[in-house]
């Protein structure tokens, strides 16, 4: 008797579960990871600011951003393991417990945000770029910048403008769309890169005048009253702001984990995350106080204190410390970039068509999409608030982690079936109601209503930055009530 043949028209060579020869990642790759998801203008100012803006003790600041980043390093095991151990990106994962149409629908969602993200992240680049550009044409002629070709505008860019955009999207695709190892590659350059420029910015700031450095560091450290009950309330919410900030890459992280050697390396990779907040948060906080205390000497009196590297490096009025800079925030921007936007949407767009796209066409849709947000970013959709709505989509991600979750440690039990998740015949593990799992879809909408409703309810937004949390826990607890029954 001839054994009927099953469809798997859901394979892709992208998507397939690595070989584990190719499982090449180790905690050190995995510090690298997470240092480049540290490394960006919004990091370095969000933990300058926590420390030195808001008046906050110490202690509080630190603790609460080492409780955050040890939610990220429990979240990121739970949702690393499977696809460590079954060697599956996030997007297929998904089908086990959506079912294979509502993988590739919900799964794109991460696309959506990853592309858009990507878009708006380019543009900030490329703007760095063009500063670049700027200061080389100025050093060759100071007048050439008046010549009317750089002063006509289109869509609010000049051609300067409009070279460093397109460069920047063409650059990124043709790196980006090379295939994983390559991106390993860069992702631990870039970290010891951007590393290598904070110690140097830190010996310049700190030699420049190293006791009145010190002695402003040394001043900012409050250690007063912190076991009192007062400051429980601001230590949740560092703990939450820090969770947020990294709250995009968690759902995810099976991208990166797949191609990692054991479960071993993966647990102490990714405990690593917390040691890069301590060598970012001493670097970045030494940086803007010891520059703010510089400034001060230099300008008398300034009315701020300025926690953004492109601020600082404006205020400083030095060529050569301004190209340095600018070149290591183009790394730290580039990279980032690619681990927390490029990728993730690359396997999920592939997820949703995977017998039409790859690796290179999915790269080609993403830098295609991009560059169009890229060029409306700055005369329309910055002014229609769209990262509301694209915050709204991410009010997603923290259901779809709850339902996985669930699924696979307390329903599951830690099982998949590798043939079963690339089938789409109906006595398949994963059909379910034609494609769809509609337990786990009325578990996704509930866990999706508590979490938007701190984006659109005014009374919830205190609790915006528990969002991803607050819908991981109603989807998870609505999942396993119904998945149980």
């Amino acid at each position: 008797m001839n054994q009927p043949k099953v469809k798997y028209s859901l394979s892709n060579w992208d998507l397939v579960s690595v070989n584990p020869n190719y499982k090449t990642w180790d905690w050190k790759d995995l510090f690298c990871y997470w240092g480049v998801n540290v490394q960006s203008i919004i990091g370095f100012s969000l933990i300058a600011s926590l420390y030195t803006i808001y008046s906050l003790n110490t202690f509080v600041v630190f603790f609460g951003t080492i409780l955050g980043s040890f939610l990220v390093y429990l979240f990121s095991n739970l949702i690393g393991k499977p696809s460590q151990k079954f060697g599956l990106p996030f997007a297929v994962l998904l089908r086990s417990s959506l079912g294979f149409r509502g993988a590739k629908f919900f799964g794109l969602i991460r696309s959506i945000v990853g592309i858009f993200m990507f878009g708006i992240q380019t543009y900030f680049l490329s703007k760095a770029i063009g500063y670049l550009l700027r200061i080389l044409i100025f050093s060759i002629d100071n007048s050439l910048l008046d010549q009317e070709i750089f002063l006509t505008f289109l869509l609010g860019l000049n051609i300067i403008d409009w070279i460093s955009f397109s460069g920047v999207v063409i650059f990124q695709a043709t790196m980006f769309s090379v295939g994983i190892q390559f991106n390993k590659k860069l992702i631990n350059i870039s970290a010891i890169t951007v590393y290598s420029g904070m110690i140097i910015f830190f010996f310049v700031v700190f030699l420049s005048d190293v006791q009145a450095t010190s002695q402003a560091f040394i001043n900012i450290l409050n250690f007063k009253n912190f076991l009192d009950i007062n400051n429980l309330i601001p230590l949740l919410t560092v703990a939450g702001t820090i969770f947020a900030y990294f709250s995009i890459i968690i759902l995810s992280y099976g991208d990166y984990s797949r191609y990692v050697k054991d479960e071993k390396n993966l647990e102490k990779g990714n405990f690593s995350l917390i040691l890069n907040l301590i060598i970012f948060s001493f670097f970045a906080v030494f940086i803007v106080v010891g520059s703010d205390t510089f400034l001060n000497q230099k300008f008398e009196d300034l009315n701020r204190i300025f926690t953004n590297p492109t601020d600082i490096i404006g205020k400083f009025d030095n060529l050569q410390i301004t190209i340095i800079v600018l070149f290591f925030i183009i790394v730290a921007s580039a990279s980032t970039n690619l681990v927390a936007n490029f990728i993730p949407s690359q396997y999920s767009l592939i997820n949703f068509i995977p017998s039409k796209l790859t690796l290179k066409s999915a790269s080609y849709v993403i830098s295609i999409t991009g560059f169009l947000i890229g060029i409306f970013w700055l005369t329309f959709l910055s002014q229609i608030g769209i990262l509301s709505f694209i915050d709204t989509f991410g009010a997603f991600f923290g259901p779809l982690f709850g339902v996985i979750i669930v699924d696979f440690y307390l329903i599951k039990e830690k099982s998949l079936s590798n043939k079963d998740i690339y089938s789409v015949e109906a006595n398949g593990a994963y059909y379910y109601s034609k494609g769809w799992h509609i337990k786990a879809l009325y578990s996704l909408i509930i866990g999706f209503i508590f979490s938007a409703s701190t984006i659109w309810n005014t009374n919830l937004m205190f609790l915006q930055s528990y969002a991803w949390i607050i819908g991981a826990m109603a989807s998870s607890i609505t999942y396993y009530l119904l998945a149980k029954r």
